[in-house]
């Protein structure tokens, strides 16, 4: 089959059906939504890599968005670019691949081989120099540097995507299966819109929620050193970048619709899988926080994720537990491939895709994110002292050095819950009961019964040590767990002890 995946980059759940029209109706309705899809890093870079890769980011090695971070460095050319997906794909599977867009962060970078690196597994290569932009940029096609300007007919990015991955569908050979990649600049600041949609939803603001403009009481420090209420000017800036978000989404929906229509006049839309996804959420206002993403939180690490293909039925909806760490399993399952072959951590969605009765799935996954912060104070901020980083004018700040927190999202027929423990002086730890409280507004680590804060400990632990298949084990609430006190002692001693009474 040929296989289609776009991916948005910092797009949460709520925000994508009503800009995203034509993709609902054309992907969603024609096939299946995953409500429950995550990420297990609220990053770019990270995430990315989780997807190419497979595996957690403690696998792939790729903790944030630089070069000192691994993010497209020459040790992540080295160990991992090899074998991602895209790379099986072509050398074992024979599909002609194309890449479009946004790939990782510091992709073209010259300490890193410059735009003349075209990673392993692409047959035609059209990728962004750096972070998200939709005008003056630069593209490594297939190698050679092309500079775009701000002219919007020839230069707006999203539509040099569209036009791109037409040719390609126009092209390419009919002899071999086609996998495409499109990772689009949007809703990605600078937020810039085309010119015919800066007038688009005048009247829209942030959602309101009950974790809207709130003080994060009983949270890790970076959370409650926000600023409640927020001032006029955050809210007003917060609002007016969720509408221009949604600007930036209308080129996308066009770029989808063009795109199935293609396959679809080629005779080729009955066979091909197409899948919708996003890098990682972004908050706009929860917890007092203007606007990024990287907290541990629902709206940060939960994304869109739609397929439709050969043997997906409409209209459907799957409550499974699902992280970007499947899609490379999943694709590469679509191509024949021997998935025991691989190193990846994730599972293959393709039983779920298909309807398969009597699927053995998760019951929870990992989230895992290493803070960055600098050496020396904020000089907007410098009452917070050094560490901290992203910071507003009225010293909000989005990220810090220990920001670092490894987390185990857990979703059973018992249980809707997340347990979360922080790398800091405090060892702090935040619990949500998602099914009482699923705006994680009320931090339950201090009323929580201790075997099960013992029990997640521990699953957190063997977690953030998997590797392949050991990332696959039973759950906590799984029927097949196994928990033995004894080991957190003898093997883990010092970790376990941290649930004295004084720590929560």
């Amino acid at each position: 089959p040929g296989i289609l995946a776009f991916l948005a980059d910092t797009l949460l759940v709520l925000s994508f059906q009503t800009p995203l029209k034509k993709t609902n109706t054309l992907i969603a309705q024609m096939g299946i939504t995953f409500v429950n899809a995550y990420v297990p890093s609220a990053l770019c870079c990270p995430s990315r890599a989780s997807i190419l890769t497979g595996k957690y980011p403690h696998n792939h090695h790729v903790v944030n968005n630089t070069l000192e971070g691994n993010c497209s460095s020459k040790l992540w050319q080295k160990i991992q670019e090899p074998y991602t997906f895209p790379a099986l794909l072509k050398a074992m599977c024979g599909y002609q691949t194309f890449f479009a867009g946004k790939y990782l962060n510091e992709y073209g970078a010259e300490d890193a081989g410059g735009v003349g690196h075209v990673p392993p597994g692409w047959s035609f290569w059209y990728a962004l120099e750096k972070n998200s932009k939709y005008y003056n940029y630069t593209l490594s096609v297939n190698g050679k540097a092309r500079r775009h300007g701000e002219n919007y007919s020839v230069d707006y990015l999203t539509d040099v995507l569209a036009n791109m991955s037409l040719d390609f569908l126009e092209y390419k050979s009919n002899f071999e299966p086609f996998f495409m990649m499109i990772a689009t600049p949007a809703p990605h600041s600078p937020w810039t819109p085309a010119p015919q949609y800066t007038k688009s939803f005048q009247n829209v603001s942030a959602p309101r929620n009950s974790n809207f403009n709130i003080h994060g009481k009983n949270k890790h420090w970076l959370i409650r050193q926000a600023k409640t209420p927020m001032s006029n000017s955050s809210i007003q800036f917060l609002d007016d970048a969720y509408r221009k978000r949604w600007q930036t989404l209308l080129s996308v929906d066009d770029l989808v619709e063009k795109l199935v229509k293609k396959l679809e006049v080629n005779g080729e839309l009955d066979n091909t899988y197409i899948f919708y996804t996003s890098d990682n959420g972004f908050h706009t206002g929860q917890f007092s926080l203007p606007i990024d993403k990287r907290q541990l939180y629902e709206f940060d690490i939960k994304v869109p994720l739609l397929v439709r293909g050969p043997g997906i039925k409409p209209n459907q909806t799957n409550k499974m537990l699902v992280a970007n760490i499947d899609l490379g399993p999943t694709i590469l399952d679509i191509a024949g491939y021997d998935l025991n072959k691989t190193q990846m951590d994730g599972m293959s969605l393709l039983p779920l895709l298909r309807g398969d009765k009597n699927v053995t799935w998760r019951s929870d996954f990992l989230v895992e994110y290493q803070g960055e912060g600098y050496n020396g104070s904020d000089p907007t901020c410098p009452g917070l002292g050094p560490g901290v980083t992203h910071c507003f004018p009225d010293c909000v700040c989005e990220d810090s050095y220990n920001n670092t927190y490894a987390c185990v999202r857990t979703l059973s027929a018992s249980w809707d819950l997340q347990y979360c423990e922080f790398d800091d002086r405090e060892v702090f730890v935040e619990v949500y009961n998602l099914t009482a409280d699923p705006h994680q507004i009320n931090n339950i680590a201090k009323t929580i019964d201790q075997e099960i804060l013992e029990k997640m400990n521990y699953r957190l632990m063997m977690l953030q040590s998997c590797s392949g298949a050991t990332c696959r084990t039973p759950g906590v609430f799984d029927p097949g767990y196994r928990f033995d006190p004894r080991l957190m002692f003898s093997n883990h001693g010092l970790r376990a002890r941290r649930f004295s009474a004084q720590f929560l």
